[in-house]
């Protein structure tokens, strides 16, 4: 009976998995500020591949205004176009207009200039697990209402063990300052789409609006930690916008969530109608907000949790009753994937990479902005 059961069963592919949609990904605002426009261009790719995106290449990107002034952004690679700062008259309206390689054209709606109020503060609660981020801020004409938030991240970390000594190809040598490889500075970006919105409140107030949140046993917090929080003002339709596309993205797979929608954006194909297009281009200003946090405003009893399972272990000249030299086979060779720690009698304590060089997570030098 179990043979005749599974003989019946028979694998299902549903449509949108083997689909070979491939639809223009536009990323981006225009900033209307004195800071630069980045717009990111790429490719949906089926979810059977194994690629979650493609980028969209040597295309023609510009900023036209409502009086047909042209402002081209270049291409900077990787399906990235930029523009310094554009100080848009905020008289007149914009629009995203694209060429892609193949010759598609595709065109932002004109939309106005949204003037995006200051970050009042940002500031962070601590809870028995860790650090929540949040922003304040608010508009005392009442005219922003709608609130869309992204965030860089940048920590300072420790390797698990602070190398000493480095091999030169024939010998191990000690470690001049510039070799030095236990103290790096890593760095993120926000994945997730924050909206906020005070639609619903007599005054145009966010108050500790969430922004992300930092475990306690997070690597980010375990010298210092900077988030730089951005803030876009957004119009009723591009928030219905990026609140659908989150509950697309993001709210999806549960019993009770919310059922797969259309996402409709405000960016359209000109040379073919009905090709789909992913995207909302807003023209506002960008207002950001840094602050930095240092581990001796939180807990002691925090501990962070290194990500890699870390050991030392001796590396001897001679080794066994047969004197293998150790240092010679596994430390001495460049590439060598065993680095030397510390000095002992007769050899070297040497641990795995990962255990010593941070620089496989991060960079040595410091950010400008570091302090």
């Amino acid at each position: 009976m179990l043979a005749i059961i599974a003989s019946c069963r028979k694998p299902y592919l549903p449509a949108a998995i083997s689909s070979p949609g491939s639809y223009l990904v536009v990323e981006g605002v225009i900033n209307s500020g004195a800071d630069s426009t980045i717009i990111r261009l790429s490719r949906t790719v089926a979810l059977s591949g194994k690629t979650t995106s493609a980028a969209e290449l040597n295309a023609q990107v510009a900023v036209v205004s409502s009086n047909n002034v042209t402002y081209p952004l270049a291409d900077m690679g990787n399906g990235q176009y930029a523009s310094g700062p554009l100080n848009l008259d905020q008289t007149r309206q914009y629009r995203l207009m694209i060429t892609t390689a193949s010759g598609n054209r595709y065109a932002s709606d004109f939309e106005a200039v949204k003037n995006t109020p200051p970050i009042d503060s940002v500031g962070y609660t601590i809870q028995s697990d860790g650090i929540n981020i949040y922003a304040n801020t608010h508009d005392p004409n009442n005219a922003t209402r709608y609130y869309r938030y992204d965030y860089d991240e940048t920590w300072q970390f420790r390797s698990k063990y602070s190398s000493n000594f480095v091999t030169n190809g024939k010998k191990i040598v000690v470690r001049t300052q510039a070799q030095i490889i236990n103290n790096c500075f890593g760095n993120d970006r926000s994945n997730t789409i924050l909206l906020a919105s005070s639609a619903k409140l007599t005054q145009d107030v966010i108050y500790q609006t969430p922004v992300t949140q930092v475990p306690s046993t997070s690597e980010k917090i375990e010298t210092k930690y900077s988030i730089l929080v951005k803030q876009y003002a957004l119009t009723e339709d591009a928030y219905n916008f990026w609140q659908n596309l989150k509950k697309n993205t993001e709210q999806l797979g549960g019993l009770f969530d919310a059922q797969p929608s259309n996402i409709n954006g405000n960016i359209h194909c000109i040379s073919n109608p009905a090709e789909p297009v992913i995207g909302y281009i807003s023209v506002c200003n960008v207002q950001t907000k840094r602050i930095f946090v240092t581990n001796q405003q939180l807990p002691q009893g925090w501990v962070p949790t290194y990500p890699y399972a870390c050991e030392e272990d001796s590396a001897l000249y001679c080794h066994f009753v047969i004197c293998q030299n150790d240092v010679a086979l596994f430390l001495i060779p460049k590439g060598s994937t065993e680095i030397p720690v510390d000095s002992i009698p007769g050899g070297f304590l040497a641990s795995s990479r990962e255990c010593t060089d941070c620089t496989i997570r991060g960079v040595v030098k410091q950010p400008s902005f570091w302090k």
